[in-house]
């Protein structure tokens, strides 16, 4: 248990724009840890309000999700895993993504649904916040790796939660318990609702915001795990998740396109995609202009030496010289079990990409592809190292609208950023339209920290626009909260409440997070202003 200033201090953040502190901190050991301190939490709740419960696992959400006022529970040495097979993986939440990897690895099987930040974050803040990253357009998000989990509800009582056939849902319904009640409201509400709630469901390939409602229930099968995935730690805390693995290829080739006409974007992408790359992603002329006045930052990534790299990159600087920095640097990278295979998907792409007249690169070697990886996967901390006074603030950092659509979406974004005139970069996962927009910023300053809520509001009110989400990976914590209502209008947003209040009628899980949340003047007021 942790009380003491000191030591509160590093459960005040994570790694979004918030700074809020908490009053206890406690390190369950085990599942029957947390059961006592959530029906300690239960039964104190109505004579102290004020107390409430979060989840935290490695605290590296973009979001917010992961700070309270009240009691963190970090699950810290929850660590263990469990079992592992070539097919599946039993783990505490806990678990460092990279140690689970480093086992699974070992049978030659990974779970493919990890985020950029996979060396850092947990198993456990991946699956609340329903985290994907660079193998998605593939693989799908993590709420498609989660086969079963357990989880303290708000009556602290662990439960285990999996997929259920008919029979099977009729007698979790019969039974004279919190879980039956859970079971029989739930399937209420999503029967009551069926229509309204599928036609709900974001077009876009993924989304991390609001309760995922309309993956639940098919009327074949009932599967209540698809909800808890991505539910921010709102609906009770996890104690132990069974991921399903896949065998990765072993070979890849990587093609560059460099993209200086936007309006020829819609079709090189359709074009790529009939290829199907297992990875294509993208940065922005900022986030290129920032790695070549950085350069010694990647050579540092890299760890290779400064003229050799330097004169790796001659062909694009000439490109640069003789036509201008690119808007959009395209990574479409292919993959096969055999270095032919890999090869022959990566050559057919290029030539049926010839008749859009772009400049394309075909990578010949791992090596030679690590440069152009480097400058995507480190366009983050290229603006956090860089930005003197100013600093990286994530706050529109995971908008997502169908590729389609994005040669006009973009000069609109454009045109609602150069309002402000921010220094910021672009990069994501162009093939499914996810973004991530990062602008440098003085918080500390009040006029940066109104920006932040006047261009939040604008961005999302595009997205909207668009039939997009604010966020496809990261999840609304204090950020995006306030904006779900917005997002799905009152019907859905009404069901979200209900939901919440199935599982959790005291509101003792995450408050503030999915629903229930603060007003816009309490978020600003929690910007973190020596952030």
């Amino acid at each position: 248990m942790i009380s003491d200033v000191a030591n509160l201090v590093r459960y005040e953040n994570d790694t979004s724009l918030f700074e809020l502190r908490p009053k206890l901190a406690v390190k369950p050991k085990n599942a029957v840890d947390i059961i006592k301190l959530v029906s300690f939490v239960s039964h104190e709740k109505d004579a102290d309000p004020s107390l409430s419960i979060t989840a935290r696992a490695a605290g590296t959400g973009m979001a917010g999700g992961a700070l309270n006022d009240s009691i963190i529970v970090d699950v810290g040495n929850m660590n263990h895993i469990k079992s592992v097979t070539a097919a599946r993986v039993v783990a505490e939440p806990g678990v460092l993504y990279r140690d689970m990897d480093a086992e699974t690895q070992k049978l030659g099987v990974i779970m493919p649904s990890f985020p950029a930040s996979r060396q850092l974050c947990a198993v456990g803040g991946m699956t609340g916040t329903n985290a994907s990253g660079e193998m998605t357009l593939t693989y799908g998000s993590t709420e498609r790796w989660v086969k079963r989990l357990k989880a303290v509800l708000s009556d602290g009582n662990e439960y285990e939660f999996g997929p259920l056939s008919l029979a099977e849902l009729e007698e979790k319904k019969k039974l004279a318990t919190f879980e039956g009640e859970v079971y029989r409201r739930m399937y209420e509400l999503l029967e009551n609702n069926y229509d309204l709630i599928k036609t709900a469901r974001p077009k876009v390939a993924k989304n991390s915001t609001g309760y995922a409602l309309w993956n639940v229930w098919d009327r074949q099968t009932f599967d209540l795990t698809k909800l808890f995935v991505g539910s921010e730690g709102t609906l009770g805390i996890f104690t132990e998740i069974e991921f399903a693995l896949i065998k990765p290829k072993r070979h890849r080739k990587l093609l560059v396109l460099f993209l200086r006409d936007l309006d020829k974007l819609p079709m090189v992408v359709e074009k790529v995609l009939a290829h199907k790359p297992e990875t294509f992603e993208s940065y922005d002329d900022h986030t290129f202009q920032f790695a070549i006045r950085f350069f010694p930052d990647i050579v540092k990534s890299l760890k290779t030496g400064i003229i050799k790299l330097g004169l790796s990159f001659i062909p694009e600087a000439l490109m640069v010289i003789r036509g201008g920095f690119p808007k959009l640097v395209l990574l479409a990278e292919f993959t096969g079990d055999s270095e032919d295979e890999a090869t022959q998907k990566a050559n057919l792409a290029f030539e049926d990409l010839k008749e859009f007249h772009v400049p394309i690169e075909t990578m010949r070697t791992q090596k030679d592809a690590e440069k152009f990886w480097t400058i995507r996967h480190e366009s983050f901390n290229l603006l956090r190292n860089h930005g003197g006074e100013n600093k990286t603030a994530p706050f529109i950092d995971d908008i997502i609208v169908a590729p389609e659509k994005l040669p006009e979406f973009l000069p609109k974004l454009a045109d609602v950023m150069s309002e402000y005139k921010l220094t910021y970069t672009i990069a994501g996962h162009i093939g499914d339209g996810n973004l991530h927009i990062i602008p440098l910023m003085n918080l500390h300053n009040a006029r940066d920290r109104d920006i932040v809520m006047e261009l939040s509001q604008k961005v999302f009110n595009l997205v909207f626009q668009f039939g997009g989400s604010m966020s496809a990976e990261h999840n609304d914590g204090l950020i995006r909260t306030a904006y779900l209502r917005q997002m799905y209008g009152d019907e859905v947003y009404r069901l979200f409440e209900e939901t919440k209040r199935i599982f959790d009628p005291k509101n003792i899980f995450n408050p503030g997070k999915k629903v229930f949340g603060h007003d816009l003047a309490y978020i600003k007021d929690h910007i973190d202003k020596v952030y």
